[in-house]
């Protein structure tokens, strides 16, 4: 039934916002005629909160580690929210160049399976600091030596005695 999200940021300078998208976050897109660029996600999930009144939306970017995210981010010059810990989460606020905002956050929540993946794509909820640990161990981890092919030294199969006469 559902194929897919479709979220809209309005900016007052797209262009510039655009650009944050495809440079800054790294998204591939597409134009969808006239220069209207539509950029690709990850596979996402919703949520449905409880509210006073209905008919308010956020959009928030899942990231694996929000220290790399923010350190990456902020070294560009573009400036980013203290990071909040949260029950389900570390997030921060980006300001886009536009003047607007986005939320991304660090999930300490399991991911629902992928809608429409051969095999479920769930997460378990992730441990303080594991991307950051798994990231330290592979810059640490000695560059593994190919393991040599055993030579086996091949020999003719022994000729078949000729029955003997007598």
């Amino acid at each position: 039934m559902i194929t897919g999200a479709h979220a809209i940021l309005y900016s007052a300078d797209p262009e510039a916002d655009r650009a944050f998208v495809r440079d800054v976050l790294g998204l591939t897109g597409v134009d969808a005629g006239g220069g209207w660029l539509i950029f690709g996600l990850p596979p996402s999930e919703v949520a449905v909160h409880p509210a006073e009144t209905s008919g308010h939306q956020e959009l928030y970017l899942l990231c694996d580690d929000i220290e790399a995210f923010v350190a990456e981010v902020s070294g560009r010059g573009i400036p980013c929210s203290p990071v909040d810990e949260q029950r389900w989460g570390r997030i921060t606020h980006v300001t886009l160049p536009g003047g607007g905002g986005l939320g991304v956050y660090e999930p300490n929540h399991p991911r629902p399976p992928v809608v429409g993946a051969s095999a479920p794509a769930t997460r378990a909820a992730p441990t303080k600091g594991l991307a950051r640990a798994k990231a330290k161990a592979k810059k640490k981890a000695p560059p593994k030596k190919p393991t040599p092919k055993k030579i086996t030294k091949r020999t003719k199969p022994a000729a078949k005695k000729k029955p003997r006469r007598s």
